[in-house]
């Protein structure tokens, strides 16, 4: 058994590995859904998954690296709020991906490319889209 292979359940413990993204997903629904400021033991006990205090710290100092969750120190420890969704998350991870690329065209056009009928409609849609529309 590999160390992604056991969990923080205990010892001899497994679990199916999770998706890249998915605890960060799960920890930013939890804030969503939490409609105000939360500590990360809150977000411990939301997740119910029997992860370590220490990943959820982990978990939600990356997010704030990504600029996904913001914090506010409390007393000693800090309490945290979701900035954005699981969808912000995912153009997250997809900016990350193209910021490491040196040939952005290239990447771009694959990208397109590769796109079903449907996804390729949906994003010329979004492309034509006025960007001052939906603005107050």
């Amino acid at each position: 058994m590999t160390e992604h292979e056991r969990d923080d359940r205990g010892p001899g413990a497994v679990s199916r590995r999770r998706g890249q993204g998915e605890l960060e997903a799960q920890v930013v629904t939890a804030l969503r859904q939490a409609g105000g400021a939360r500590t990360a033991g809150w977000v411990q006990e939301r997740l119910g998954t029997g992860l370590a205090y220490t990943t959820v710290i982990t978990i939600l100092t990356r997010l704030h690296a990504k600029g996904a969750v913001s914090r506010e120190r409390v007393g000693r420890s800090f309490e945290w709020t979701a900035v954005a969704d699981e969808a912000g998350l995912a153009a997250l991870r997809m900016r990350r991906v193209l910021d490491a690329e040196s040939d952005r065209e290239a990447v771009l056009a694959r990208f397109v490319t590769a796109l079903s009928p449907h996804d390729e409609q949906l994003l010329r849609g979004l492309l034509a889209e006025d960007p001052g529309e939906g603005e107050d």
